[in-house]
């Protein structure tokens, strides 16, 4: 299972290597001063802890009438650049050390981005497979209402993350600004502002077009910019590069989907209960069709038009990730990629869509074998570039076409992943250290 993963490292003290990676680049490059190095380290201390931790319980009534106590926690990072952003997750292995690290993330997300916005996460302890429509909808709406006072669109913006949604997010900003209209008497255009508190949204609820597919759309931009200063693309075409998929819940299918329709081959996708192979390629829109009428990958061996069980074979997670491809692209949890399996991994370039795939271990091994790792906190910031975007349009009553939605956030990714690229040759690093040295970087600025 992917969930397994997440026990073999704490994800904050990854989180904290990175920064200290960062960090120790900056200071032999930037410092120049005792004064400077004094104000360099201060920052840096500040930015080893969240600067709010919300812990909170939510009673939900289930439906044989028993009350059931939920643990949840809202993380809230930094705002130096703007109010914390960042998703609510549903998962039975949700931890504080995981929602901190995730919320460290998504602050250094937004600064490579370069959205006026600063990082939070938030989770809940639970599988919502064991729920009803009803109990979800419950808990929910009492994890917005435990969270409210702390919340709202020039504070802390919410989003989907893994198992919530946009039905979800409308649950939550109908309570939210229920909770609001109880405590203060909000206007009918007042009301509509507090709709940019969470994003994600259904779009009868004021989310953004675009915004179900950016994360993979984003990833698609990033890759292919970051393919283009390797030279890749003017000696090899997309349809010889090979590409296998782990995860194929929203943000993998798109990825693999756009990959697919640029001319990229995807051999392998997965999903937690396991994966399938085709070696000639697979149709990723089959694919999917064919796993939601199965109920499971097992079997979707889908290319071309047509679903055939000669056409590939079944492999286990930790079998895709070392499968003979160009490019692997992580969707799924964090932690996949170790110090155990780095060296066994053949793909020359690494597109992390996942949050936190690679350990730090992990990471030095892939630099010396010249495996090139475009790091989550530019390959999947597409998503919170298209959140940003909504929010942006909730607060001006304004609603942006698909056409202007994907030519902004290409816009974007482009200028995101030149500044890391610029950055890892001005420093000689890695593309993940130079992205976290123009998020700090950034962020330093904004620092009081």
């Amino acid at each position: 299972m992917l969930g397994d993963y997440m026990s073999l490292q704490n994800p904050f003290e990854c989180a904290m290597k990175q920064l200290q990676n960062a960090y120790s680049v900056l200071k032999k490059s930037k410092v120049k001063s005792q004064k400077s190095k004094v104000e360099l380290q201060s920052k840096i201390e500040i930015l080893k802890q969240p600067q709010r931790i919300i812990n909170v319980t939510i009673p939900v009534k289930m439906d044989d009438g028993a009350l059931r106590i939920f643990q949840g926690y809202r993380v809230q990072y930094n705002n130096a650049r703007g109010p914390y952003k960042g998703g609510i997750r549903f998962h039975p292995q949700v931890s504080l050390d995981e929602v901190k690290a995730l919320s460290f993330w998504m602050a250094m997300k937004c600064a490579v981005a370069d959205l006026p916005l600063g990082g939070g996460k938030g989770g809940i302890i639970v599988d919502p497979k064991t729920l009803s429509a009803g109990e979800l909808e419950r808990l929910s709406r009492g994890y917005a209402r435990a969270i409210a006072d702390c919340i709202g669109p020039d504070r802390d913006v919410p989003a989907p993350d893994v198992n919530t949604n946009g039905i979800i997010m409308g649950w939550m900003v109908e309570e939210y600004i229920k909770v609001k209209s109880e405590k203060l008497k909000v206007k009918s255009e007042e009301k509509d502002k507090l709709r940019a508190t969470f994003t994600g949204k259904l779009m009868k609820d004021g989310g953004s077009e675009g915004r179900e597919e950016a994360t993979g759309l984003g990833g698609l931009y990033v890759l292919q910019t970051i393919l283009a200063k390797l030279n890749q693309q003017s000696a090899t075409s997309n349809q010889q590069l090979i590409v296998a998929v782990q995860g194929f819940g929203n943000v993998g299918y798109n990825i693999a989907k756009f990959l697919s329709d640029a001319g990229f081959t995807i051999v392998a996708v997965s999903d937690s209960k396991g994966g399938i192979y085709v070696p000639e390629g697979l149709n990723p829109a089959l694919t999917l069709d064919c796993k939601k009428k199965n109920g499971t990958l097992a079997g979707c061996y889908c290319s071309g038009s047509v679903c055939d069980l000669k056409r590939g074979k079944p492999i286990t997670n930790e079998e895709l990730l070392e499968l003979p491809v160009d490019i692997l692209v992580p969707a799924a949890l964090e932690s996949v990629i170790t110090k155990d399996n780095a060296a066994r991994i053949k793909a020359k370039v690494i597109l992390e869509m996942a949050n936190g795939p690679t350990t730090p271990e992990a990471d030095e091994i892939l630099f010396k074998c010249a495996v090139t790792v475009i790091p989550d906190i530019l390959a999947n910031s597409g998503g919170v570039t298209v959140s940003a975007f909504e929010w942006e349009q909730n607060l001006k009553s304004e609603h942006w076409s698909k056409e202007e939605v994907n030519r902004k956030l290409k816009k974007k990714m482009e200028a995101a992943t030149t500044s890391v690229w610029d950055a890892s040759l001005r420093f000689s690093t890695s593309l993940r250290t130079a992205a976290f040295v123009v998020a700090l970087e950034r962020i330093l600025q904004a620092m009081v």
